[in-house]
């Protein structure tokens, strides 16, 4: 139970932990140091013999005092969802009024879970957070992973937030426990394979607010090349042409190299300016503003010089619409060493090799 003093609600942490990621002790441990009184952590690991147990027994052993468990094995499949499958029972015994649904890759600071329960107010049913990155390394793959979450992905994110639209992501999300209850708990989007965004939408179809903290999602993994993170990209476009088809389609048209195009060819239409000129003025102008957003979230310098950050900012720009193609044309989705398909809607139903 909580202390007496605190003023903070109870929080019941869900870990779904699979295999040894880079960085798996040092991220972690945050959850075990966090400047926070009342919560409890529930790893959770779908089989014996995966090492992430190991990690988590050494965690148990090194803090004692913090109440945490760990849970292995999911008999009870709730559904085509194995990350839902991997967390209900540690779902099931959560005691805390608070869920904070957070995978593995997440590194919090101190503060960090203080910060979403103080942004979790009477109308507001779920605190998520702005996917980022920590600093890594200078690979291309580490540079090109944090321009797109701290430009393309913080705007689109951002925006929809101020419109109140659903953006949630599942990587860190806190929400009422009393809210799953009340749908059949967390169970009840197990026929989703993106439970964070159907778990946003019935938040808000029941009148609650969902709220960004001001803290990040820290992701923290290192040692994965290009095609798993360019797959990650493939999977979560293929999910929102699935769940979103019509605002997904205009994804494009929020690039900068497709609106260049379409702007130079509109002012050399109506005023017989120079194309070459107006896009390159266009890409320098946005790239500016990228730079000062990413700058922003990074909350000081980065470690990169604007020549690096151009280059590999222009690569991606390019990259997402070759992303975009890629995904109409293959409808299916791999995650881990499952292939799943997902119905117009989101349903999902995994598919079986013959």
């Amino acid at each position: 139970m909580c202390p007496e003093s605190s003023s903070y609600m109870g929080v019941s942490i869900l870990k779904p932990l699979m295999g040894l990621d880079p960085n798996l002790l040092s991220n972690l441990e945050t959850f075990f140091t966090m400047d926070y009184d009342c919560y409890e952590i529930l790893f959770c690991v779908a089989e014996e013999g995966d090492p992430a147990i190991k990690v988590v027994n050494s965690l148990l052993d090194k803090f004692p005092t913090v109440d945490a468990k760990l849970f292995v094995g999911n008999s009870n499949v709730v559904g085509v969802n194995p990350k839902i499958n991997n967390m209900q029972p540690g779902y099931l015994v959560a005691k805390h009024p608070l869920i904070l649904i957070s995978d593995s890759a997440i590194r919090m600071k101190p503060d960090t879970l203080k910060d979403m329960v103080e942004h979790m107010t009477d109308k507001v049913g779920l605190v998520h957070q702005l996917p980022f990155v920590c600093d890594k390394d200078d690979t291309l793959v580490s540079v090109m992973e944090k321009i797109f979450f701290g430009t393309y992905h913080a705007r689109i994110y951002l925006l929809a937030n101020l419109l109140n639209v659903n953006c949630v992501t599942g990587m860190s999300l806190l929400v009422r426990k009393s809210l799953l209850d009340e749908v059949g708990g967390l169970q009840s989007f197990g026929a989703y394979l993106a439970e964070d965004f159907f778990i946003g939408k019935s938040l808000k179809d029941r009148g609650w607010k969902l709220q960004v903290s001001a803290h990040p999602a820290l992701q923290n993994s290192t040692g994965y090349g290009m095609d798993y993170f360019r797959n990650r990209l493939r999977r979560w476009l293929k999910l929102r042409l699935k769940m979103v088809p019509f605002v997904t389609f205009l994804e494009p048209f929020t690039q900068s190299i497709l609106i260049g195009f379409l702007a130079s060819w509109a002012c050399n239409y109506l005023f017989v300016w120079n194309p070459v000129a107006v896009f390159l003025v266009h890409i320098f102008v946005w790239f500016i503003f990228d730079w000062t957003m990413m700058t922003i979230l990074q909350n000081g310098p980065l470690r990169i010089s604007r020549f690096v950050f151009l280059v590999v900012w222009l690569l991606r720009e390019v990259d997402s619409n070759v992303l975009f193609m890629t995904a109409l044309v293959d409808p299916s989705i791999v995650w881990r060493d499952k292939t799943f398909r997902v119905s117009w809607g989101g349903m999902t139903e995994k598919v079986i090799e013959k």
